[in-house]
């Protein structure tokens, strides 16, 4: 062995800065491209957001127009994308209360100029609304403290998931609670609003609900249920329940009916719920019975190259490679966002065209749609569409989607064709929301009957879409 010199001759795909950047860009979602976009302008001096009293001569990222085919009406008038349809303190200074924390509300300074309408939607939490409650309730400030520490130990849905037992390590032992005064003091809280609270399961909490309703059979009935037989009645079991309450089936009903109108997680109206709002990155509409695609200014960045930098570095050619680069790159991003959007725009064009008739009848006419057929009509690496297709939104008559809603399995068909898994799963739904209650569809008699509409799909299958339905199954669906 000795050392020598070969040469080789190889191929690879080099994947540059840019097309890295294109490729990341494509797969951010309209939220996530914002912060790329803010982070990268605090690093280039050269970019800079274009505002509406901008430069109107400076690059920047443009929204195109409408796509309509070539020699159109509507790609002729250009229309403008429409928007889419938018629907007291406590005061520790005596002694109980000097080891209770208080929540305290800061005030609202005058010159404050917070959303009016953010203030206005705030709802108040299950402790605020209980302990507001208990400022109006004539107790001793011993009292007092410890009902706002019971209140403390419910969870979000004003359950007490805890043994008063448990409770009483953490109270201090030189105010000489006994669980007595615990249960006096849980008592209290059991006789707030809503009706419910503080119940140690779904069995108290009925009843706590049903207790101060007016005398009646069907109250006498559901009284009894709730305390020995919510087992037959999580499970419809009612013949057993008939048996073991020796009732009819009026009865029953009236029982059953006085149940359902309770409300077994009385804390959960005061959950702040996290809210998740989506901006759509295309709008979809009907102009002159053609389904067209325009992007959503309000998702797209305008993005233009700061003409100090640009004049500085023009007055002074070849001194500051750093801004020269930075130019560069700024130029980069502009014209990535602008192929982003123009992406987005080809394929939910696309996307429309192939499910015209989900947008004019709906999910019973969504058609089986895959990847790589998009990506063969718009000569995109199926990959391309993949990435397209993730956490990018379309607004339309029928609602907001995920562009990937509109791609699906299919079912063979007894004449050859093919029936999209959506469409099924809407047929699915029709067949439930009209069924008898007293005598629910099994899963194999919606197979049957829709096999009797040609579409071929196993007992199984059927089981499985029910359930991503959130649908119960037919024991549960049951009604007397």
């Amino acid at each position: 062995m000795k050392p020598s010199l070969q040469l080789k001759l190889s191929q690879h795909l080099a994947l540059t800065p840019q097309l890295q950047q294109s490729i990341k860009l494509l797969q951010l979602s309209t939220l996530e491209l914002n912060q790329e976009i803010e982070k990268i302008l605090l690093e280039n001096p050269m970019l800079e957001r274009d505002e509406p009293e901008g430069d109107l001569g400076s690059s920047r990222v443009e929204p195109p127009g409408p796509m309509a085919p070539a020699g159109s009406e509507a790609a002729q008038e250009r229309e403008a994308p429409a928007e889419p349809d938018r629907e007291g303190d406590y005061d520790s200074s005596h002694e109980a209360g000097e080891w209770l924390a208080a929540g305290s509300g800061g005030a609202r300074d005058d010159d404050d100029e917070s959303d009016f309408q953010e203030f206005q939607a705030a709802v108040p939490s299950l402790r605020d609304h209980l302990d507001a409650q208990i400022a109006l309730t004539p107790l001793t400030d011993r009292d007092r403290a410890l009902v706002r520490f019971v209140i403390e130990a419910l969870d979000d849905d004003g359950y007490l998931s805890q043994d008063l037992e448990d409770l009483i390590p953490l109270l201090p032992p030189e105010l000489n609670f006994d669980l007595d005064d615990l249960q006096i003091a849980l008592r209290q809280v059991q006789s707030l609003d809503p009706p419910g609270i503080g119940a140690c399961d779904v069995s108290q909490c009925l009843r706590l609900q049903l207790e101060p309703r007016p005398p009646s059979p069907g109250r006498t009935l559901a009284l009894e249920i709730v305390a020995e037989h919510l087992e037959l009645l999580a499970a419809r079991d009612f013949v057993k329940l008939k048996r073991a309450l020796r009732c009819t089936d009026d009865e029953l009903r009236d029982a059953h009916a006085l149940i359902l109108s309770l409300n077994p997680r009385p804390g959960a109206q005061f959950s702040q719920a996290d809210t998740r709002y989506v901006v759509p990155d295309v709008v979809v509409r009907k102009i002159r019975s053609t389904w067209m695609v325009s992007l959503n200014p309000d998702a797209m960045p305008r993005l233009r190259i700061n003409q100090l930098y640009a004049q500085i570095l023009r007055d002074n050619r070849g001194a500051s490679g750093s801004l020269s680069s930075h130019l560069q790159e700024a130029r980069w991003l502009i014209k990535n966002v602008q192929q982003r959007f123009d992406t987005i725009q080809r394929v939910s064009q696309a996307i429309v065209d192939r499910q015209r008739q989900f947008f004019d009848y709906g999910d019973v006419a969504m058609r089986p749609l895959t990847l790589r057929e998009i990506a063969e009509q718009l000569d995109l690496h199926e990959s391309t569409v993949s990435r397209v297709t993730t956490q990018k939104y379309m607004a339309t008559p029928r609602g907001i989607f995920e562009f990937k809603y509109f791609f699906g399995s299919h079912v063979s068909t007894d004449t050859g064709g093919a029936a999209s898994s959506t469409a099924i799963r809407a047929l699915i739904r029709q067949l439930v929301g009209a069924e008898d209650k007293k005598k629910p569809l099994s899963d194999a008699k919606i197979a049957e009957l829709l096999g009797q509409q040609g579409i071929v799909v196993a007992r199984r299958t059927i089981a499985k879409y029910r359930e991503s339905l959130d649908i119960p199954p037919v024991s549960l669906r049951k009604t007397i």
